[in-house]
Parts: structure tokens; sequence; C-alpha cells
């Protein structure tokens, strides 16, 4: 006759050796907190000036004076451009006002010399008035001959390129003994005045509307004044240390791409982002009373989020729907459970509707010590 395997409990009771043991989980309450939500939109970053450097007058590079990348100063000077057609129309124009002074004098003297010969009745009134006719004349010469020069000399002046900002000069595209001109395509070079960078991002209509009534105020511009600081992330994933402000917000939606236009403006001391780079903007949204959830007690399934919903001694999974910004490490519920329910607080390993488990519930201030 077979022996029927038992055991005797510590109350005396006999248990099946062969009976499942309920195993032991970590568990949580859910609870609301005042937090703050990170909204990330992909920025493009521009210096608030990004002046291009043309040639005024056809010439030929004779000197660079800086190099890719060079920090300048307004004034400095960057190009040197050999034209000398221009020295000569200096020295034809001077010649010609020379010339014109000399014709003024000699009108002049003949205005002189006939005025009393009128007086005295010698010769006609007709003598003296043809005399300053031709005196105005010579006059409006030499006026046309210093505005002659007065243009050489700016001609001239445009041999020499100087940066109109403080900034950092980009590419050089031409070398010495290049030809330019005016109608080049390709400028000498790009001054980018990044003394302060403007970071530009989009919202579509939606995030735009919800942006809108969150903040107060009758106006844009009011509105705009109750905007929190915004952060940068750099391209390498690194936090930019200085904070920027919101300052403008496009007038219209993009009819191809549904989005509305926003810049955001940073201080930039030491030259750290460069005209053209990429970066990621954070917007911080202060959310209270929200129902937050541990990214950690949730799980994924074919694009849907759940968690395991203690029911008794009991586990099921529970679909939740959460706002699309993460706060931390943390998931914001908006439906599927609320505040007072009991999750397994690591959902990393699979477990069966209806599973019985011993709950160890943790304690609140640590499982929410994280939050923002």
């Amino acid at each position: 006759m077979t022996a029927i395997g038992c055991r005797n409990t510590e109350g005396g009771q006999a248990q099946q050796s062969g009976a499942p043991v309920a195993q032991a989980y970590p568990v949580l309450k859910v609870s609301t907190h005042n937090t703050t939500l990170q909204s990330q939109y992909p920025a493009t970053l521009q210096g608030v000036q990004n002046i291009e450097i043309r040639p005024k007058i056809d010439g030929y590079i004779e000197h660079i004076y800086i190099d890719e990348g060079a920090t300048v100063k307004k004034g400095q000077l960057l190009f040197k451009i050999n034209a000398p057609q221009y020295e000569q129309e200096v020295k034809n124009s001077l010649a010609a006002i020379n010339s014109a002074e000399a014709d003024v004098n000699t009108a002049k003297l003949q205005v002189e010399k006939t005025r009393p010969l009128v007086t005295k009745g010698i010769i006609s009134d007709y003598e003296l008035k043809s005399a300053e006719d031709a005196l105005k004349v010579k006059e409006a010469a030499l006026m046309q001959a210093k505005t002659t020069l007065a243009n050489a000399r700016t001609n001239l002046s445009y041999t020499t390129v100087t940066s109109p900002v403080d900034g950092v000069a980009g590419m050089i595209p031409y070398k010495l003994g290049s030809l330019v001109s005016s109608t080049t395509t390709s400028p000498l070079t790009m001054i980018s005045n990044i003394s302060k960078v403007y970071a530009y991002f989009s919202m579509n209509e939606k995030q735009l509307l919800d942006f809108s009534r969150q903040y107060k105020g009758s106006t844009l511009e009011a509105k705009l004044k109750q905007l929190p600081e915004v952060s940068l992330i750099l391209s390498d994933g690194t936090d930019y240390p200085e904070k920027g402000k919101i300052e403008s917000i496009g007038g219209q939606i993009n009819s191809e791409t549904g989005a509305a236009s926003f810049r955001a403006t940073f201080p930039n001391p030491v030259r750290l982002i460069r005209s053209g780079g990429s970066a990621t903007i954070t917007i911080p949204v202060p959310v209270k009373d929200a129902l937050l959830v541990p990214q950690r007690s949730t799980y994924e399934l074919q694009g849907k989020r759940f968690v395991y919903l203690l029911n008794g001694d009991k586990v099921k999974s529970a679909e939740i729907t959460t706002m699309p910004d993460p706060a931390g490490q943390y998931f914001v519920v908006t439906g599927g459970i609320k505040a007072g329910d009991q999750i397994v607080y690591e959902a990393a390993t699979t477990i069966p509707d209806g599973t019985a488990i011993k709950p160890q519930m943790q304690a609140e201030d640590q499982v929410y010590k994280d939050i923002k």
C-alpha cells in the first residue's frame, strides 16, 4: 500500500506537498502628486545675426585677414580686393575738380569785369546776364565733379571689406587671387553673431491650443510672459548649462505641416552653440494632483500600456492610458486605474491573470522619492 506524502504545518494541519505556494511580489499603492512634465521638441539653432559678406565691386582678392571660425569684432578688416580702376577713378575725379574750379574762377572774373561796364552803360545787361549764366554752368560742373569724386572714393572704400558686427567667421570659399564681383553666387564668408542663439521648434495645432489654454493672459504677449524658462539638450545628449526663454510664436499655422513655429532665445557666453546646429528643447509643464505610476511598474503590449492590478491577493492585467510626456521616471495616468489601487511594483516578469501573490507593500515615500 502506497503512503501519501504529507507534512505537518506549525499549526498541526496537514498540507499536501504538491500544493502551489504564493510568490511574494513588491506592491505599491498608487497616489496623486504634484509634478512637472518635460515636453520635448526637436529644434534648429541659429545665431541672432547671420550676415553674408559680399563684395560690392569687381576685383581680385588681394589679402585675406581672417581664418575660418575666427572671432571677429565690428569694423575688423576681413578682405582686401585689388581693383586699381577705382584708384584711377579717384585720380580722374580730382583732376576734373581742379579743371572745374579753374573754369569757375574764370567765369567769376568775367562777371566781375562785365558788371562795372554795364553800370557805366558801356555794354548792355545782356552781356552781364550771359556771364552770370556761364558762371552758374561752371559751378554746376564743379558740383558734379565733386559728386563723381565722392562716388569714386566710395567705390574705392569697397576694396576693403570689414565686419559689420561682432561674431564668428564661417567658411571662406575664395582664395587669394580669386575674381569676385557683386554678382558672385557665394558670399566671401558668413559672420554669425552667436552671443545669443535662437532655437526654432514647432508644435502641431492641438499642442498649440493646449499650450495657449494652459497659461493666463488676454494677449499673446501676456501669455509669453507667463511661460517658464526652458532647457536645451545638445546633439550629444548633454544638457546645455544656460536656460532660455520662449519669446515669439508664429502668427499662423503652416498649411503643409499643420504646425506653428516657436522661437526660444538662449544666452551663449562661451560660444558653445554655433549656427546651423540641432538640439532638443525641453519645456516644463507643471501638473497638479497627477496620478503617477513608475515606468518600471508598466509594460507595453501591441502599442498599449498595462499594469498588474491587485484584486484581493490575485493579480490581473489592466490597461492604462497616460499623458504623452513622462514625468521623469513616472507616467501620468489618465485612465484605467484610480488613486488607492494597488499594483505590482516590478512589471518585468510576466504574471498570468488570476495568479495569487503574497504582496509586499512598498513605502510610498520611497516609491515616489524621485518626483520633480
